[in-house]
């Protein structure tokens, strides 16, 4: 329980004072005598004064004191439950008192502000706003934040997460916008940086070695457990929450980091420099600018690269939407190399495929021309099983097309024609009718037609059912041969002469 300053100087007064005993202090102040004795205690009364007769807590003062002296933050609850099990009958409330009274205090740990020169420091770290809604995907809405630590010039931008392509592409983005790179950077123990930490030995991330190889920066992890050490970076991340997102209203991401960037480029700018509060944070960061490094002549290549396997359909799956592919990379390997922007899809060095980026999920995102072409050999295919189908089914069928192709006629037209006659009239029929029009010099699908209908009106019989197949080439494309039924009407005659 806290009680104000006031009533601990009260309780003070009345012990040292007018000499009152703990149990008539709390009666009169309306306290517990618990709290009543910890301010006595914590004003120099000592605590064996109190003990005026035995309390079933006694035989476990010793256990209490050394366990916390051995795990001083060891929480009371779960000490009360070690004792519990150790015979203890005692309720749960007075046991956290008791265990108030005999826990070690800590000595405040003073601390020295800490000063830099221009160019020399940045401080870097991730904070999390909230969820980002796009579409039926919902992903971490993370901002990178920078902080120059002489002129606490800050750059801010959002990303969808706080993987390593983003934590890459922030220090890219940020360096431009600062126009140079200070001398070294300040991290928590991020695993984007710091892989595995023994005390002062660290194994840093190869791939984050590679960037401040490619700066020139060197990358300096603070101790364990001192956010202090970096204090300008998580103050302007207070700042941010406070001056710039709270109660503002953005479209998408591009327009929140659009108006993130016009922030950082006035509000936060003019605000007054802490070292000089006569200048603007904006006028030390154009005197800091002078002192950063210099950038190299190419951007680091921050991009997300993971390598994909093309199914049987012509699309790379990648971070939960598929995007397609020319239909000759079924079957293949191939290589997303993917930035906020734009996903390309890479054969060996060879660029495939490149698509707009999209943060949703389950979208299928397509090039026109994939598909255009895709359509057209599948056209193609069909028309080539068509004529084997009618090489097969219909053998004159050979010398008719060689005869349209003299005479320049569309092929496929003539092929999905006769497929049609093919399933309405039959195998015998059909070849029947165009052994006929081969005699003449006709070539047309209507020339076979005419000389079935005539076939049929000759023999008395009604038009053919037009028979609708399903669309299944294991059956459009099947041929049946007719068999004979001699040997039924065989059997036929044989039941007529007995």
């Amino acid at each position: 329980m806290t009680i104000p300053k006031e009533t601990e100087a009260e309780i003070l007064r009345l012990h040292f004072v007018e000499k009152w005993p703990k149990n008539t202090i709390a009666k009169q102040l309306s306290l517990h005598h618990c709290v009543v004795e910890r301010v006595l205690i914590n004003g120099g009364v000592r605590q064996e004064s109190f003990r005026l007769r035995p309390s079933i807590v006694d035989p476990y003062v010793q256990f209490i004191k050394e366990t916390l002296e051995k795990y001083n933050d060891i929480t009371a609850t779960r000490l009360f439950q070690m004792v519990k099990e150790r015979g203890y009958t005692g309720g749960v409330d007075h046991f956290r008192d008791i265990v108030a009274r005999y826990r070690p205090r800590l000595s405040k740990t003073a601390y020295l502000r800490l000063k830099t020169l221009p160019g020399e420091q940045a401080q870097v770290d991730w904070g999390h706003f909230g969820l980002l809604e796009c579409g039926k995907a919902k992903r971490k809405l993370m901002a990178f934040v920078m902080v120059l630590s002489w002129s606490r010039q800050i750059f801010l931008r959002f990303y969808p997460g706080a993987a390593m392509p983003y934590f890459l592409q922030g220090h890219v983005d940020a360096f431009s916008y600062f126009g140079g790179c200070a001398r070294d950077l300040l991290y928590d123990n991020l695993k984007s940086v710091v892989l595995e930490r023994r005390g002062d030995a660290i194994h840093f991330n190869s791939t984050h070695i590679e960037l401040a190889g490619h700066y020139r920066f060197a990358a300096k992890p603070v101790n364990v457990a001192r956010g202090n050490e970096k204090g300008r970076c998580e103050r302007a991340i207070r700042y941010i929450r406070d001056s710039y997102f709270k109660g503002r209203e953005w479209t998408d991401l591009a327009d929140l980091n659009k108006q993130a960037l016009e922030w950082c480029q006035t509000i936060a700018a003019e605000r007054k420099w802490m070292e000089d509060r006569s200048q603007t944070v904006g006028q030390a960061f154009e005197i800091e600018k002078k002192s950063l490094l210099a950038l190299p002549a190419d951007h680091f290549p921050a991009h997300e690269m993971t390598l994909v396997r093309i199914g049987k359909t012509p699309y790379a799956r990648f971070d939960l939407n598929c995007y397609s592919v020319p239909h000759t990379q079924v079957g293949k390997s191939l290589t997303v190399v993917a930035t906020l922007d734009t996903v390309r899809i890479l054969d060996g060095a060879t660029e495939v495929a490149r698509h707009k980026r999209s943060f949703d999920r389950d979208q299928q995102l397509e090039d026109p021309s994939h598909i255009e072409k895709l359509i057209e050999v599948k056209a193609a295919a069909k028309q080539h099983r068509g004529l084997d189908r009618l090489s097969y089914a219909v053998p004159s069928s050979r010398a008719l097309f060689e005869k349209a192709a003299l005479h320049g006629q569309n092929l496929g037209g003539l092929t999905t024609g006769l497929l049609k006659v093919l399933d309405q009239y039959g195998q015998e029929e059909t070849e029947l009718a165009v052994q006929q029009v081969l005699e003449s010099d006709a070539t047309h699908v209507s020339a076979v037609r005419q000389v079935l209908e005539k076939r049929l009106r000759e023999k008395g019989l009604p038009p053919p059912i037009a028979v609708q197949l399903p669309d299944d080439p294991r059956i459009q494309n099947l041929v049946i041969k007719p068999q004979s039924l001699a040997d039924y009407d065989n059997l036929h005659n044989i039941g007529k002469e007995d």
